[in-house]
């Protein structure tokens, strides 16, 4: 039915990254410009910054947001590799089922570029995966990470293809997909059990085991 497969990352090849991980390097990153901050802060550098949260959170403490989040981004990618490389954040079992799919294959993240090669270095997936795309630390690349469809389209683009599926675990993922003219297939794992989505799937499957049958 489709022509290649393009996948998020985290929650659908890996694991999650331990909240921990995140938060530590974000206080990392208030530390090195001489700052401590605000708790409510500190989560909201965690994951799903915007640009004017970002903006609103340096002027507070006096900081310049590009170099702010550059620093940021540098330090949550290295915590994250050091989490990848110490076996803290696995590729989920139903991964070895993806390599049998006889299609092009993709990766498309809103994690940094720095982090997602990292995980197709570790646990060798270079040669299955024919491109895969990550952020860079800029604010450019926030504003088009997930909803906004650049990455996929830059995906597809490169694969050469119209009609791909995209594989993703949040309600960005499915919203990002529609907006690349794609279908979605939302993974409901565990951690998303009581999660609900404002927007319909064109499928809901428990785990990537059930693509085969998809595709």
């Amino acid at each position: 039915m489709y022509d290649a497969v393009v996948f998020d990352n985290d929650g659908v090849l890996t694991e999650l990254t331990d909240r921990a991980v995140l938060r530590g390097a974000v206080r990392e990153t208030f530390a090195g410009f001489g700052v401590d901050p605000d708790d409510g802060d500190v989560e909201t550098m965690l994951s799903g910054v915007t640009v004017d949260a970002l903006r609103r959170i340096c002027g507070r403490y006096d900081l310049h947001p590009e170099e702010f989040w550059y620093r940021r981004d540098t330090n949550s990618s290295a915590a994250q590799r050091r989490a990848i490389r110490a076996g803290e954040k696995p590729l989920y079992d139903d991964v070895a089922g993806v390599r049998e799919l006889d299609l092009p294959l993709g990766i498309v993240s809103s994690n940094q570029q720095a982090t997602v090669d990292c995980i197709v270095e570790h646990f060798g997936l270079g040669d299955r995966f024919e491109v895969c795309y990550g952020r860079q630390p800029t604010l450019e690349h926030v504003r088009k990470k997930k909803p906004e469809p650049y990455f996929l389209e830059r995906a597809l683009a490169d694969l050469a293809v119209d009609d791909a599926l995209y594989v993703g675990d949040s309600e960005t993922d499915v919203i990002a997909a529609r907006e690349a003219g794609l279908d979605a297939a939302f993974v409901r794992r565990p951690h998303r059990r009581d999660y609900d989505l404002s927007v319909e799937p064109t499928y809901e499957i428990d785990g990537l085991d059930a693509l085969a049958d998809v595709v």
